[in-house]
């Protein structure tokens, strides 16, 4: 098939390429390059399926493609907070470009949506039935209520148009390819660590996460993409085993025999103090469940940001 891959260049999408070329599939992979990287995609640049367009979604495309993957949108607090218009305007506009895209082609499109639109949630591991806790006014507003809203218009196409359409909220996801200085959690601790400089922690590190490996988190879309129509999503993917930010830190130091000390801040606004998936459903409808340990994948991700480093 030909599938278009926005935000390609990307973390996520980088490894969602990969993936469906060794599928055997031809890829068009859209990027306006603001978090995305060429590095992350240069070894596909001399491939006969792969095609890289410089392209922001906020303005129409016009291609033929027979699949839609719609992962653009700056996903780190330091990126996304950088300019919140455009944040909004990537995760609104985008979608009303790429679904008026695949309504035109009859395509299939799956939106990554994100775990962000539970916000600070008052329940505990988060189903997809929960409607979520998000401060419409804050600083994390652009990115919640933009993922929401991207929720919404799909939600309508489906049901206005008849448009094949998936959907599915990402939990925090780790690995090879993460911006070094995007500010997420693991990248965050790996470089300091790395560095032997104070791992920063915010609040008194007993707020937790669940991390999903990159390689599950793919393998995941793509059994959510190629499910039956019926199955439409929102589908929560990552991985529900849930860490402090402490127990993290430490696991870290170890793994990277790093002389680094914990360093406390103050908690940013409107940070959730738990994010933990119920992926049931994923079980159920995709026979779906992430495989790759935390101290596994860490240790392949600290591979990953030595080399970068040692450069």
């Amino acid at each position: 098939m030909n599938i278009l891959i926005t935000g390609g260049a990307g973390f996520l999408g980088s490894h969602l390429c990969d993936a469906l070329i060794e599928k055997g599939h031809d890829i068009l992979c859209v990027d306006n390059f603001f978090t995305g990287n060429k590095s992350n995609i240069s070894h596909l640049l001399t491939n006969p399926n792969f095609t890289l367009i410089r392209h922001d979604v906020t303005f129409p495309l016009y291609v033929e493609v027979d699949q839609i993957y719609n992962l653009a949108c700056p996903a780190s607090p330091i990126h996304y907070q950088f300019d919140p218009v455009q944040t909004t305007k990537t995760s609104v506009h985008g979608a009303i470009n790429m679904l008026g895209l695949a309504k035109r082609l009859k395509a299939r499109i799956l939106q990554a949506s994100t775990s962000e639109v539970y916000g600070d949630p008052e329940i505990h591991p988060q189903t997809e039935e929960y409607w979520g806790r998000v401060n419409p006014i804050g600083i994390r507003s652009c990115y919640d209520e933009g993922k929401r809203c991207a929720e919404t218009l799909f939600f309508d196409y489906w049901r206005q148009h008849k448009l094949e359409i998936k959907v599915m909220r990402i939990f925090n996801t780790y690995g090879p390819r993460m911006h070094p200085n995007d500010g997420r959690v693991v990248s965050n601790f790996i470089v300091q660590a790395l560095n032997n400089k104070p791992i920063t922690i915010y609040g008194d590190g007993s707020q937790t996460r669940s991390f999903c490996y990159v390689d599950d988190l793919i393998t995941g879309m793509i059994k959510l993409m190629e499910s039956h129509k019926s199955i439409t999503g929102p589908i929560n993917m990552g991985n529900p085993s849930e860490f402090t930010m402490i127990e993290l830190a430490e696991l870290v130091i170890k793994l990277t025999s790093s002389r680094s000390k914990l360093k406390f801040k103050p908690l940013p606004e409107d940070d959730p103090k738990q994010r933990q998936p119920n992926i049931s459903l994923a079980k159920s409808k995709l026979n779906w469940s992430p495989k790759v340990s935390l101290e596994e994948g860490l240790n392949k991700t600290i591979i990953y940001f030595k080399n970068l480093l040692d450069k």
